[in-house]
């Protein structure tokens, strides 16, 4: 699958935002109606929470941390716009509909927080895009172009707390053989199976990557080479005792090994990812789990 496939769940994510702005451009036209027609727009426009009576409310408030992921000032933003147009909409028909004069004021307020809810709404549309085109659409893990960042913030809090960070590598072993005799739908399912474990057993503070193909990158901080390995063989562990059920039933075992190498001071991250790329074929600075592919 290619990374720069978006998954379904972005696209629906995506979709869920442009059918935002089509219902709030729906639901203007009502509020129209009501000036013009002298019509109650519905309970959902006059009442006080209407705000979180809407469709992309109730939707917003639910999915508000993945909001706050992709730009959390624009999340913030289009929060406080959304409520205020909602706001200035139900003094404005409550005026209409009790045949009093409407108030210049609110009606700017409407018309400027309208354009700052959709102009939010399209920014998170392209900040969604942005954020997951950094995604491996297959595991939904980061790809390797974020690492440097979070390379360089671990490093920085691993010196304030003592600690090292240190780079781990993981490489499913003869994984071709994988796709070759199940086939490379088995193959999709075993890197997922693979991803799926190391994100449910890393610790919060423990970035994992796909690093591309069957490799997957961990970085650590630990207060010592031997804490690391002991981290490590926590995600060794982990895979050695779920084999990956595939959907005839077969039990798959991957064979995983693992290398290690602890960041020096001021070393470049792409040397530490070489080192810990080499402990891999290094039965003395690597993991390597008996399991044989089934």
């Amino acid at each position: 699958m290619s990374d720069a496939t978006f998954s379904d769940d972005v696209q629906d994510f995506v979709q869920r935002l442009d059918e935002a702005e089509q219902a709030h451009m729906a639901w203007s036209r009502r509020v129209l109606r009501c000036a013009v027609l002298r019509i109650s727009p519905g309970e959902d426009v006059l009442a006080d929470d209407a705000h979180c009576r809407c469709v992309f409310g109730s939707w917003f408030r639910q999915h508000r941390e993945r909001f706050d992921v992709i730009d959390a000032l624009a999340a913030q933003r289009l929060d406080e716009q959304h409520e205020q147009m909602h706001d200035a909409v139900r003094h404005i028909c409550r005026s209409v509909l009790q045949g009093v004069a409407g108030d210049a004021e609110i009606m700017d307020a409407f018309e400027r927080t309208q354009a700052s809810v959709i102009a939010d709404l399209a920014l998170l549309k392209t900040g969604c895009l942005a954020h997951s085109a950094r995604l491996d659409a297959l595991t939904g893990l980061p790809l390797r172009y974020g690492i440097e960042e979070e390379f360089k913030r671990c490093c920085a809090q691993a010196m304030r707390h003592g600690e090292q960070v240190v780079v781990v590598m993981l490489d499913v072993d003869h994984f071709k053989r994988v796709n070759d005799v199940h086939g490379h739908a088995a193959g999709d399912l075993a890197l997922q199976h693979v991803a799926n474990l190391l994100r449910a057993h890393c610790r919060v503070g423990e970035p994992l990557f796909r690093f591309g193909g069957e490799e997957f990158l961990v970085l650590l901080q630990a207060a010592g080479h031997e804490l690391a390995q002991q981290a490590t063989e926590r995600l060794l562990q982990a895979l050695r005792e779920t084999p990956l059920r595939l959907p005839d039933g077969h039990l798959l075992s991957l064979r995983v090994s693992a290398g290690l190498a602890e960041a020096g001071t001021e070393e470049a991250m792409a040397d530490v990812v070489s080192r810990a790329e080499s402990a891999i074929l290094n039965s003395e600075a690597g993991f390597c789990l008996d399991e044989e592919l089934n």
